[in-house]
Parts: structure tokens; C-alpha cells; sequence
């Protein structure tokens, strides 16, 4: 079955490219060639230069695999740890007072009849 691929808005295809960047200079720096980091991430180079250049079809599995050869592994948890406006949608939440419904009127209360009265 063939694969359909994935549609992004350009700016959506910007940051990844900007990660492919990232992911790139991070191997540079570290004096890797793409043949290493690809034969120690069990992928093929062809794989590694798709997620350098940004291509949207790479598994973020794989990703995990690259950045683990790179020892940057921990930082895939700081991906969305900053959520401001999540953080921000939740204070909101927290803040809003819940209005409870009015209650209903009930009939007065009838005294119960006193044993003197006739």
C-alpha cells in the first residue's frame, strides 16, 4: 500500500526544516560524519539526510534514535514543556467560579400542630 504524504503549511515545514538544521550542526559539531550517526541510529544515511534536510515523512522514533547517538535523547522531552498558552487556558479555568444553578423555592415549612392547640 503506498504511503500518502504529509501535507504542511509552510510554516509548519520551516520549523522542520530548522530542526533538520539543528540536528545537522549538532552532528558537525561533534566531528560525526552522517555515515556514523546513521550506523549507530540503525538507520540508513538516506533516512539521516531526509531528517537533516526536513522532509516530513521521517518517524519520530527514528528522530529519538538520531538524537540518543547525538546525546541530545533528554532534550525530545522539552518539546512542548513550555506550553504558555496551554498554561495560560488552564489558569483561565482554574479562575472561572462555577455559578450554581438558583434553587428551587420550596413550599414553607408547615409547623407540626401543637398537642395544646385544638
Amino acid at each position: 500500500m503506498p504511503k500518502t504524504p504529509t501535507i504542511l503549511l509552510p510554516a509548519h515545514e520551516r520549523l522542520l526544516v530548522e530542526l533538520g538544521e539543528n540536528l545537522r550542526l549538532a552532528r558537525l559539531r561533534r566531528r560525526l560524519s552522517a555515515e556514523q550517526v546513521a550506523e549507530r541510529a540503525g538507520i540508513s544515511r538516506s533516512t539521516l539526510h531526509l531528517m537533516e534536510s526536513g522532509a516530513s515523512g521521517t518517524a519520530i522514533g527514528k528522530l529519538l534514535q538520531v538524537l540518543a547517538v547525538l546525546g541530545l535523547e533528554r532534550d525530545i522531552t522539552r518539546l512542548a514543556s513550555d506550553d504558555v498558552l496551554g498554561r495560560k487556558l488552564e489558569d483561565a479555568r482554574l479562575t472561572e467560579t462555577r455559578k450554581r444553578a438558583p434553587k428551587s423555592p420550596k413550599s414553607p415549612k408547615k409547623s407540626p400542630a401543637s398537642p395544646n392547640q385544638p
